[in-house]
C-alpha cells in the first residue's frame, strides 16, 4: 500500500468518529473536468485529504460534444447502492448517470438526454439527486437556460444564459418524467442542493444575478421535494462569490461547503438551526484545486477501499 494509502487509513482510524462508524467523503472535479471523477475523505468535515494520491477513480465517457465529469453529485439509494450523475460539457441538453456499490467499480456511463425535447435549450448543469423516501422516487434536478421560456433581456450581463431549475423524477433509472420546472423566482438560479430537515426539506442555491451584484449562496424551503419552494432567504454567504454549495449535518450541525471561486478555494458556514449561520472557512482544509462537488457519508470500510491502490 503506498505512503498516501496508509496515512488515509490512518486518518480514517482517528478516534474522533462518528458513533455509527462513517466518514465523509467528498465527490470532485479539477480544472475542466476532463481527467474525471475524485475523492477526498474526512473525519470532523474541516481537515480534507485526497484520496489515490488525487488521482481520478473514473474517466469520463459520455457527451455528444464534450466528455467531461464536471459536478459529480452521488447520492445512496435503499438497496445501499451509489447512484452519480455529472455535467458532461458546457453546452449539453443532457447529462451523465453511472451506479457503483463501492465507488471504485462503475457500471456503464449513460447518457441521460433530460432538455433534449426542448428546442430551445442550451445546457444541463450541475445535476443533483435527491432520495425522496416518502414517495420512493427519486428527484434529479439541474441548471438549464430555455431563452422561449425566460428571455435574458438587452439588459442581462450574463448574455443569453438566464437559468431556472428544471427537475425529471424516477423509480428506476430507467423510465423518467418530462422534465419540468423546479425552482423560479425571478432570477437566474443555477447550483442547487437539497437535504431532508426535521420538518421538511431545505434547498441551497446560487442566485446567479450579477447586476445588483449577488453570486452568492441562499436557502428555501419545501414540504415537498417537488415544492412548491419558499421564495429564497436572505444570502448565507459572506461578500465574495460563491457557487457549488453541498450540504450535510454531521456532529450536530448543518454545514454547508462551496466554491469561492474567483478566490480559488473553498468555503464552508455552519448552523444549528438553518437560520444563523457562521462562516467557518478560515477552518476549512480542502485538496488543492478541488471543484464542485458533493459530500456525503459513508461506512468507513468504503472509504478505505478507495485509499487502496486498486
Amino acid at each position: 500500500m503506498r505512503l498516501l494509502s496508509l496515512f488515509v487509513t490512518c486518518l480514517l482510524s482517528l478516534s474522533a468518529v462518528a458513533a455509527d462508524d462513517s466518514v465523509l467523503l467528498f465527490s470532485y472535479f479539477t480544472g475542466n473536468g476532463e481527467d474525471g471523477l475524485h475523492f477526498a475523505a474526512s473525519e470532523d468535515g474541516l481537515e480534507w485529504k485526497a484520496l489515490r494520491d488525487g488521482a481520478p477513480v473514473l474517466a469520463p465517457a459520455v457527451g455528444k460534444k464534450e466528455q467531461l465529469i464536471r459536478d459529480p453529485c452521488i447520492a445512496q439509494g435503499p438497496d445501499a447502492t451509489y447512484h452519480m450523475v455529472w455535467t458532461p460539457g458546457w453546452q449539453e441538453r443532457g447529462i451523465g448517470y453511472a451506479h457503483s456499490k463501492d465507488l471504485r467499480h462503475w457500471s456503464e456511463q449513460r447518457w441521460l438526454p433530460v432538455m433534449e425535447h426542448i428546442d430551445d435549450a442550451r445546457n444541463a448543469w450541475a445535476p443533483e439527486l435527491f432520495y425522496d423516501a416518502a414517495r420512493e422516487r427519486w428527484l434529479i434536478f439541474w441548471a438549464s437556460t430555455v431563452p422561449s421560456r425566460f428571455p435574458a433581456g438587452k439588459d442581462n450581463p450574463e448574455g443569453e444564459w438566464n437559468h431556472r431549475m428544471y427537475f425529471t423524477e424516477t423509480r428506476d433509472f430507467e423510465t423518467f418524467t418530462e422534465a419540468a420546472l423546479l425552482y423560479d423566482q425571478g432570477f437566474s438560479v443555477i447550483d442547487s442542493t437539497m437535504v431532508r430537515t426535521d420538518d421538511g426539506y431545505a434547498m441551497f442555491l446560487k442566485d446567479e444575478t450579477r447586476l445588483p451584484p449577488q453570486k452568492n449562496i441562499r436557502g428555501a424551503h419545501a414540504d415537498n421535494p417537488a415544492g412548491p419552494w419558499s421564495a429564497p432567504s436572505a444570502p448565507i454567504t459572506g461578500d465574495y462569490w460563491a457557487e457549488g454549495p453541498t450540504a450535510i449535518r454531521w456532529d450536530g450541525r448543518w454545514l454547508v461547503y462551496f466554491d469561492k471561486y474567483q478566490d480559488h478555494r473553498y468555503g464552508v458556514v455552519a448552523s444549528t438551526d438553518l437560520e444563523h449561520w457562521e462562516d467557518w472557512s478560515d477552518r476549512l482544509h480542502m485538496p488543492d484545486g478541488l471543484r464542485h462537488g458533493t459530500v456525503f457519508r459513508v461506512p468507513r470500510g468504503i472509504a478505505e477501499g478507495l485509499a487502496g491502490d486498486e
